[in-house]
């Protein structure tokens, strides 16, 4: 910062701070100030392009591992309120803003943004062009990066970047998944949030969860559709998930690698037909891959809450919260078959999944172990899959998150449909989503 700069920031609200350096592993890199806890870390590079939603970003488990850079200019100004966190203690590894407010205005703030992240440890950087920063992942995909308030030799920090692990082949979600089981039901949902929230309606099913990183608003989720759930750690043996007798069995979100996660897979390869599945995130891959598919890696991911995907089934568009780096390849699944042609008799594109919504169908590939498998859900940004439904055993999931935190309530009927679904309604996807997606709010009557 020049002397000029330093002077007009001692005059307003913004309290002095130390110079803090983000390196990419290309040799760019991003000259800032600290904004938060002191340190060096590394992690994946990757930008969220959520307006708000700040701390449920920050408190997601699925960006263990990552650096998060947010595309809104000011962070922060509505301050933090720790009921809205999505887990006890941020996984990520730092954070990357424009502008940080240190004066937020929120009647249900607890503390300002700033003062979260010295306590809870989280290395930030504000003040250099995120923008540019943006471009630049866009432009030539994530990458590692070093994050410093220490080390501020451009050249030392890049090498350091280059010398960090990746992410691929790492099971993160060990590391931020339960490791006892525990119960959750009506009484374990915050009080803060009752005033604009319907009450609880009584439990009618006992759901399973496997924990790889949930978000505790899934839980809520889960909770405010009618179920009682028992969240069980990322490798629990599938006998004992089955001892349990569940209603249906929920697969969490989660950070990293799917195929490195392979001992939650492999539980789901004989959960598969034995319950009802329902998975999420990093819980659809899994379902994908104890399947046979193959998963890979985006370029640079989806993560925000303005994701727009079409539900081939219905044909409505939803605006999707959004948290991943890796993603399934359709086709991977099983051969293609021949009777799933569109409105005009003729097949679809399985490379570009964008070709079914002009058809009017929904593909179904045979996989050799588990029968048919539909495709349900299509991004309409860049023609991946976001969601497949089994059609001859009782299980679907969807890349994105349901819930909301952060983001709109459009998909909030998934939980309605898992709830369907666990009753054998045989249509159970097929709901109106714009009723569907005030349930639950007082201001929905």
């Amino acid at each position: 910062m020049s002397e000029l700069s330093m002077r007009m920031r001692a005059a307003t609200s913004k309290p002095q701070a130390k110079e803090a350096l983000l390196a990419l592993e290309d040799g760019t890199y991003f000259r800032g100030t600290a904004c938060g806890a002191a340190g060096e870390v590394f992690g994946e590079m990757c930008f969220n392009t959520s307006v708000e939603g700040y701390l449920e970003v920050i408190t997601d488990p699925s960006y263990a591992g990552q650096i998060v850079a947010m595309t809104y200019p000011q962070i922060g100004n509505y301050g933090v309120c720790l009921d809205d966190a999505q887990a006890e203690h941020p996984a990520l590894r730092g954070l990357v803003v424009r502008d940080l407010c240190a004066t937020p205005s929120n009647w249900r703030s607890d503390m300002a943004l700033a003062d979260y992240l010295a306590r809870e440890g989280v290395l930030a950087i504000e003040g250099i062009d995120t923008r540019a920063l943006v471009r630049h992942v866009r432009d030539y995909g994530a990458m590692r990066a070093a994050l410093s308030t220490e080390d501020l030799n451009a050249a030392s920090l890049v090498a350091k970047a280059r010398a960090s692990e990746p992410i691929v082949g790492v099971n993160l979600a060990r590391t931020v998944s339960c490791t006892e089981p525990r119960t959750l039901g009506a009484g374990d949902l915050p009080a803060s949030k009752a005033f604009a929230l319907s009450p609880v309606p009584s439990a009618r099913y006992r759901v399973a969860a496997y924990d790889c990183g949930i978000k505790r608003s899934i839980l809520e989720g889960l909770v405010r559709a009618g179920c009682v759930v028992t969240l069980v750690p990322w490798d629990t043996p599938a006998e004992e998930v089955l001892a349990m007798a569940p209603d249906g069995v929920f697969l969490s979100n989660g950070p990293g690698d799917p195929d490195a996660v392979s001992g939650t897979y492999e539980q789901v390869e004989k959960l598969l037909g034995e319950v009802p599945l329902f998975g999420i995130c990093l819980g659809h891959q899994m379902i994908c891959k104890a399947a046979g598919a193959r998963i890979e890696k985006l370029k640079f991911g989806h993560h925000g809450g303005n994701q727009p995907v079409v539900n081939l089934l219905t044909g409505r568009v939803e605006i999707t919260a959004q948290n991943h780096g890796f993603n399934l390849v359709f086709p991977s699944l099983g051969e293609f078959d021949a009777h799933a042609t569109g409105a005009d008799g003729r097949p679809g594109d399985l490379d570009d999944l964008r070709s079914w919504i002009e058809r009017g169908a929904a593909p179904v590939v045979r996989n050799a172990r588990y029968g048919g498998v539909r495709l349900t859900h299509v991004n309409l940004n860049d023609g991946t899959a976001e969601g497949i439904a089994f059609t001859d055993i009782p299980a679907f999931s969807v890349q994105y998150h349901p819930e909301a935190n952060p983001g709109p309530t459009d998909s909030h009927y998934l939980f309605t449909a898992f709830t369907r679904l666990m009753d054998g309604v045989e249509d159970y996807l097929d709901i109106d989503i714009a009723q569907d997606r005030l349930q639950g709010w007082r201001f929905a009557s």
